[in-house]
């Protein structure tokens, strides 16, 4: 922030970080009020092991 302060970002650049926490926040608050998709719950296996 103190970087901004000194050298202002563009317009473009203001609008991207603010799209990118808008976004953030909407995914939040969709998972607060709907919950977790089962679907996207990874199975509970334990770590899978690679063999030589």
């Amino acid at each position: 922030m103190a970087r901004w302060v000194r050298r202002p970002p563009s317009v473009r650049q203001v609008v991207l970080v603010v799209v990118v926490i808008a976004l953030c926040l909407a995914i939040a608050g969709f998972e607060w009020l709907f919950g977790w998709p089962e679907a996207l719950t990874p199975n509970s296996g334990g770590v899978p092991r690679i063999r030589p």
